[in-house]
């Protein structure tokens, strides 16, 4: 079935019409949270007005009710089941990385998940200034190959910065640099379990460049133990992305369930199940997926399998990137142009790019919402959008999709935005890099809420012509 990226019908959206739970028409303007969008281009909230277009918007609110949402599920059902374990929220910071995006998970409460060198500098600055407590977990994934600056820099942090910081096990030659530091670290590991197995040991014929076999597994749990400064506290086990069947994710993680089971038979230190991520977020308005259902499938089945094996059951992480992320993250564009070209359906350009934007749409056929920000009370048809990019990819909705995308008739001042757009996108485009076609990176909207509820506004500044040619190499 094609995927609703919009309103789809020419007749104008109803006023009070709730496209998704933060999104609104109300009086012909889209409305995120109780934020009016069209405030930014028709009376401007900071001194600079008025605001520029293309705009990225960061609202940061959506970060705290979707980790508070997570947290109050999973509480819900812990309750409704008698589970004996606790939840841990871990936010996955390879999704965004922005400052404002660390700071705000911080502060809602949520443990720091990182996988690379840089990501433990970003540590070391939140500890520094306070945001980062020693009460949270720091869960190192990723490789860390002996001699490496990513190893040596996980050393760093436990010795001077972070009693909590967590190394997840990738290989069986990252144990012993660890042994050698005579830190006393808390340790897990990482299983080869990506994707959907039978049984425990069908898990090692995953294609996955991640994790061990089981066999490496069992050896690696054995020498944690058997060395004085190490202990296994954490079973890893990431069995997919965006997999939207509760029903399939609870089944591809049975075995790795099952694999923690027998681990902790063995070795009783063992007390948290981290599933990784994967868990769903959605970016398209018919997303149907009951996170509760799938909590409580998640939980049942561990309780089952942990009675049958004769032990407790352990507490529950997930480390929770694109969920955390993606909801908080807009992007703004003006039409600036609209006609036929003699084509099925007129064309719509925005003043930005789309592929450069958004990587995901042209590399992956990946689709997000549009919808405008204003003009919605007015008709609407189907029309296709164009990046002012001079590239073909430059195309909205992918080459290929079956998705209408509608937009208002009346292109006068019309403003559309692309929405959930927060996980990976910038990322994946580069922050502050030049971008296809030499297109400068827009300035960035940050909106948060103070204490009263009241919107309080930071305006980062965009890239100007010289800062593209100087990333080029013109001087």
């Amino acid at each position: 079935m094609p995927q609703i990226t919009g309103w789809e019908s020419a007749q104008p959206v109803p006023t009070h019409h709730q496209f998704n739970h933060f999104l609104a028409a109300h009086n012909g303007h889209l409305y995120m949270d109780d934020f009016d969008l069209m405030q930014m281009f028709e009376m401007s909230p900071v001194p600079e007005s008025p605001l520029p277009s293309p705009l990225e918007l960061v609202y940061l609110p959506l970060i705290r009710w979707r980790i508070a949402e997570m947290q109050r599920i999973f509480d819900e059902v812990i309750d409704e089941v008698g589970y004996a374990g606790k939840f841990h929220y871990a936010y996955a910071s390879k999704a965004n990385a922005a400052e404002e995006v660390i700071r705000t998970t911080l502060g809602a409460g949520a443990h720091h998940e990182m996988s690379s060198t840089i990501d433990v500098d970003v540590a070391k600055l939140m500890v520094e200034r306070g945001l980062l407590q020693s009460d949270k977990m720091v869960i190192c994934n990723g490789f860390k190959p002996t001699g490496s600056r990513y190893a040596q820099n996980i050393r760093d942090l436990k010795r001077y910065y972070h009693a909590n910081t967590i190394p997840i096990v990738e290989d069986l030659s990252e144990i012993p640099p660890l042994i050698q530091s005579q830190l006393p670290f808390e340790v897990g590991l990482r299983q080869k379990s990506y994707g959907n197995h039978a049984t425990i040991y069908a898990m090692d014929d995953a294609n996955s460049r991640f994790g061990m076999s089981v066999a490496d597994m069992l050896t690696a749990a054995d020498y944690i133990d058997a060395s004085p400064n190490l202990i296994l506290r954490i079973y890893h086990g990431m069995v997919g992305s965006q997999i939207t069947s509760e029903e399939a994710f609870k089944d591809r993680l049975t075995p790795p369930m099952q694999m923690y089971a027998r681990l902790k038979k063995q070795h009783p230190d063992l007390t948290i199940f981290n599933f990784g991520g994967g868990m769903p977020v959605p970016q398209t308005l018919d997303f149907d997926f009951d996170y509760k259902q799938f909590v409580r499938l998640l939980l049942t089945t561990m309780q089952t399998i942990c009675q049958e094996q004769g032990v407790d059951v352990p507490d529950v992480m997930g480390e929770f990137g694109r969920y955390t992320s993606a909801e908080h993250g807009a992007h703004i564009f003006r039409i600036v142009n609209d006609k036929t070209n003699e084509s099925d359906l007129p064309w719509y350009i925005i003043d930005g790019s789309i592929m450069s934007s958004f990587p995901d749409v042209w590399a992956l056929k990946e689709h997000f919402t549009v919808l405008p920000l204003n003009h919605l009370d007015k008709p609407f048809q189907q029309v296709q959008l164009g990046g002012i990019t001079c590239d073909s990819d430059d195309v909205y909705p992918p080459k290929g999709s079956d998705s209408p995308l509608y937009l208002p008739v009346d292109t006068d001042e019309l403003y559309i935005g692309f929405f959930s757009v927060g996980a990976y996108q910038e990322m994946l485009g580069g922050v502050r890099g030049s971008k296809h076609c030499m297109l400068p990176e827009a300035p960035e909207l940050i909106v948060d809420k103070d204490s009263n509820g009241q919107h309080i506004y930071e305006l980062i500044a965009g890239q100007d012509e010289k800062k593209v040619l100087e990333n080029l190499g013109y001087r």
